[in-house]
């Protein structure tokens, strides 16, 4: 009996302890600094854009950096916000896009990638602090423009929750955001097979602990209603494997009545939308920031 007792004791150690370095990771993933190297990527140089680089602060002091791609008689500013690990230059090809339709066009780091400082990181928790940040820069440099934010991943995530008390940002197109960091996580554990439980508290009590944010305050889904009356387009991947396609539908619903669009990419993947046909991708976005703001973009300086 002694010796049952035992094993079980040390079985359930075991388990204990997986479970605890499951989460650890899981948290490790989502937060912690990760910067590839050689960090070579491309720049504006190569998409034949002319740019400014652009420094500015968020509002826990953290440098972040961007490229300015200008439109000097264009009303319209969008801003481009890369999703999580990512940096500003996967925001070339949509964002050069934008600048040859007619469009002054902001693309920037988030915290701890790219040429942005380090800072505390998250999955759209302390990232909200930097588009907030992204949006003074723009009022700063041109104080009657109407703002727009195009996003991706943990960028249209971090965009929901920002522009949900920020009423600067005017239009807003979120390409494959989630609608809670929870079933994120959960997705991830079940594409390895995994028990969300007891796996997610765990993981949501190291993350309270070591990075200081639960993944209650992390959900789009609570906040998307405060986007209205401004207009939201939702775009999908129908097959996205990361944040599944339910996620958009979520939001849709929780965004209505409001004025939300939501477009699905038959097959295509997480983020796939743009790459399915680009310059139908960039003609789709720009027709919605046009009626959305009312405003018709400079002339192509393509």
């Amino acid at each position: 009996m002694k010796t049952m007792l035992g094993a079980a004791a040390w079985l359930a150690a075991g388990v204990g302890l997986g479970v605890g370095a499951l989460a650890g990771f899981t948290t490790w993933t989502l937060n912690g600094p990760r910067r590839p190297w050689p960090n070579y990527t491309f720049t504006p140089f190569e998409m034949r854009v002319h740019s400014d680089d652009v420094a500015f602060t968020a509002a826990d002091g953290v440098a972040l950096a961007g490229w300015w791609l200008d439109q000097p008689e264009s009303s319209t500013v969008v801003i481009c916000a890369h999703g999580h690990r990512g940096n500003k230059s996967d925001m070339l090809g949509i964002g050069s896009g934008l600048w040859r339709a007619g469009y002054s066009v902001l693309l920037f780091d988030f915290r701890g990638n790219g040429d942005s400082g380090d800072g505390p990181q998250s999955l759209a928790h302390h990232e909200q602090r930097d588009l907030t940040a992204a949006v003074d820069l723009v009022r700063e440099r041109r104080p009657d423009a109407r703002i727009a934010v195009v996003s991706f991943s943990m960028g249209a995530s971090t965009t929901i929750l920002a522009a949900a008390d920020d009423p600067r940002i005017e239009a807003i197109v979120a390409d494959s955001p989630f609608a809670t960091l929870s079933d994120v996580v959960a997705t991830r554990y079940r594409r390895h097979r995994l028990p969300s439980e007891p796996l997610i508290p765990v993981a949501d009590l190291v993350n309270r602990l070591r990075y200081g944010y639960a993944f209650a305050q992390v959900r789009p889904l609570d906040k998307v209603d405060a986007l209205s009356p401004r207009p939201l387009l939702l775009l999908h991947g129908t097959a996205d494997k990361v944040i599944p396609y339910d996620h958009a539908l979520q939001l849709a619903e929780a965004a209505a009545p409001g004025p939300v669009e939501l477009v699905a990419f038959d097959g295509a993947d997480h983020c796939g939308g743009y790459f399915t046909d680009r310059p139908a991708y960039i003609a789709l976005v720009s027709d919605f920031l046009e009626r959305s703001l009312g405003t018709r973009p400079a002339t192509d300086r393509a």
